[in-house]
């Protein structure tokens, strides 16, 4: 299809950008969707992210995030400035739902930390070749989500002991639950 087809179809050369970059970002957020969802697990929820990341370094073509490539250069608000900062901020607030569900006392947080995995990964993908970076950035994940979760076991016993709330079990959830004392 010939330049002036394309810009006259989307309108101009940001309209074109907007479009692709729109698309990618629906393939995306789908894709992270998708993966979270076929876990029942919150935590393995939340790790699927790397998973999602993996299959995308594994495929043939893998050029690095097109969000990142767009926005290099991109003017304060142009399309290829504005499409990847909101994939971002969708990312984290994703991120930041698992983190909630699988019980992160302070979900923003933990996302902005996964998000910083989930980025250097991209990059190392990209500028290093190594799509098997994917591991390393799981297993830092892990670690991230291990501490986060201990230290809500730790503050929920404290609180617990406090006598505001106490530890109770019921049929069906031998787990226990907190409840207002």
């Amino acid at each position: 299809m010939a330049r002036a087809s394309l810009y006259s179809t989307f309108g101009s050369k940001d309209g074109l950008i907007r479009g692709y970059l729109e698309h990618r970002m629906e393939i995306v957020t789908e894709r992270l969707r998708a993966a979270a969802d076929a876990h029942a697990d919150p935590r393995e929820a939340l790790l699927s992210v790397f998973g999602v990341q993996a299959a995308t370094f594994a495929r043939p073509g893998f050029q690095g995030c097109a969000f990142n490539r767009a926005a290099a250069e991109a003017a304060p608000g142009s399309a290829a400035y504005e499409v990847p900062r909101a994939y971002r901020r969708w990312l984290r607030d994703f991120l930041a739902g698992l983190a909630a569900t699988a019980g992160a006392p302070d979900p923003g947080q933990l996302a902005s930390q996964m998000q910083l995995l989930y980025d250097g990964a991209m990059l190392a993908a990209n500028l290093d070749g190594n799509a098997g970076v994917t591991a390393a950035a799981r297993a830092a994940a892990e670690t991230l989500l291990d501490a986060a979760l201990t230290r809500a076991s730790r503050e929920a016993l404290a609180w617990a002991r406090s006598g505001r709330m106490s530890f109770v079990t019921r049929p069906g959830n031998e787990t226990g639950l907190y409840e207002r004392a």
